[in-house]
């Protein structure tokens, strides 16, 4: 395993729309395991493969009690909406207010290449479409009602 570099939102990478994984082959398996170590190092709740410079559809998210790896992941129901802070890994040090489903459900493939579904509430779901949004190229600073100042963050602790 391995840390890599987290690009941030001035690398072209982070705009472009991420091709499907065909291969679930050891360069995978790798990836995934750098992108967890990567996170964990980072203390992030969530990643998404073109954050680190792979331009496919890979996304892990820790959701409080694992870590779950998403490969070529599908939004496929929500309901209800948050608003609130959202950070970013590839934004260091702002946070921005945006409206997100209360909860999500996923359709995934594992590093193996089987079809799953997993969902969440609040951060979890919140992560689901943050990360799923990187997949299509899209940063939360473009979807944001506003960024937050720093006040405001302490307000919402």
């Amino acid at each position: 395993m391995g840390l890599r570099k987290i690009f941030t939102d001035k690398d072209p990478a982070l705009h472009k729309v991420c091709k499907p994984v065909t291969n679930f082959d050891w360069r995978l398996h790798k990836l995934l395991d750098d992108m967890k170590e990567t996170l964990e190092n980072a203390g992030g709740v969530g990643l998404a493969a073109p954050q680190v410079g792979i331009l496919r559809r890979v996304v892990i998210v820790d959701n409080g009690e694992e870590i779950v790896e998403l490969v070529n992941p599908q939004l496929v129901e929500t309901d209800g909406e948050q608003e609130g802070p959202e950070g970013c890994l590839s934004v260091p040090g702002k946070y921005g207010l945006v409206k997100r489903p209360y909860y999500a459900k996923v359709k995934a493939q594992d590093r193996f290449g089987n079809w799953f579904e997993t969902d969440g509430e609040e951060l979890t779901a919140r992560c689901f479409c943050h990360e799923l949004d990187h997949l299509d190229g899209i940063i939360y600073t473009e979807i944001m009602e506003r960024l937050l100042t720093a006040d405001e963050l302490e307000m919402e602790e």
